[in-house]
């Protein structure tokens, strides 16, 4: 009985893993107002959260007091890649709504105010 329970453990372990969402891992951000980001994708209940795990300027990297804090909040994936939840933007303290779309190793981020008349765009790269 002990060895049929572990065999079923591991089996969920494993099929937990195979359909881990492809958004999750670590993310660097495009540069914004002098600076980038490395963001800790992971689950947040059934949604998916980022935490902002590295900081960085022109000089190198820096230990910034919004280490920890997260920046994507409640992403939904939605199909196709794409996700929609809100994100936060650190340089002027302001939640947006905001789109993923999942391309591979690329994440195109867009953050809008205003129903989503006005929008502003990143590019994220996976970091390896």
């Amino acid at each position: 009985m002990k060895r049929i329970l572990a065999i079923a453990a591991a089996s969920l372990t494993l099929a937990g893993a195979a359909s881990a969402d492809p958004v999750l891992g670590l993310w660097k951000t495009q540069v914004d107002d002098g600076a980038y980001a490395y963001i800790d994708m992971q689950p947040c209940g059934a949604k998916i959260c980022g935490k902002i795990a590295r900081t960085f300027d022109a000089s190198g990297e820096v230990k910034s007091p919004n280490i920890g804090k997260t920046l994507v909040i409640d992403m939904e994936a939605k199909g196709n890649g794409t996700y929609a939840g809100k994100v936060w933007r650190p340089s002027n303290d302001k939640i947006y709504i905001a789109k993923i779309a999942l391309d591979g190793a690329s994440l195109a981020l867009r953050g809008c105010v205003a129903g989503g008349l006005i929008c502003s765009k990143q590019s994220w790269s996976r970091v390896k």
